[in-house]
């Protein structure tokens, strides 16, 4: 299941997608989360799951633009550090954050 995170507004689109059918739950993604939104648990859209996968904090949901800002995903970090850490590639971010700093990649 793709579990979006975050929201839209009129500046763009602002979300960390996760994959859980490909997450496994490994716990690297929060530690490498700069701003410390990510946690591993209990899957709450699939309540038949067993196994935990990563999610972002209920709390940080509409904070999404601005928790991720300081990794800048698509500019200053490629990938960022959480999309990095992830073997099974189940973290991406939205298109906002390519738009937005996408420019200063090509100067």
């Amino acid at each position: 299941m793709i579990a979006n995170y975050g929201f839209r507004d009129g500046s763009g689109e602002w979300y960390v997608t996760i994959d859980t059918d490909k997450c496994s739950g490994c716990g690297r993604c929060p530690e490498a989360c700069r701003s410390k939104i990510l946690e591993v648990g209990p899957d709450e859209f699939d309540l038949f799951r067993g196994e935990p996968v990563a999610f972002v904090k209920h709390e940080e949901r509409k904070k999404i633009k601005y928790s991720c800002a300081p990794c800048r995903p698509g500019c200053s970090e490629t990938p960022a550090p959480c999309v990095a850490v992830c073997k099974p590639g189940a973290i991406s971010h939205s298109e906002g954050w390519k738009m937005m700093y996408g420019k200063i990649n090509d100067q």
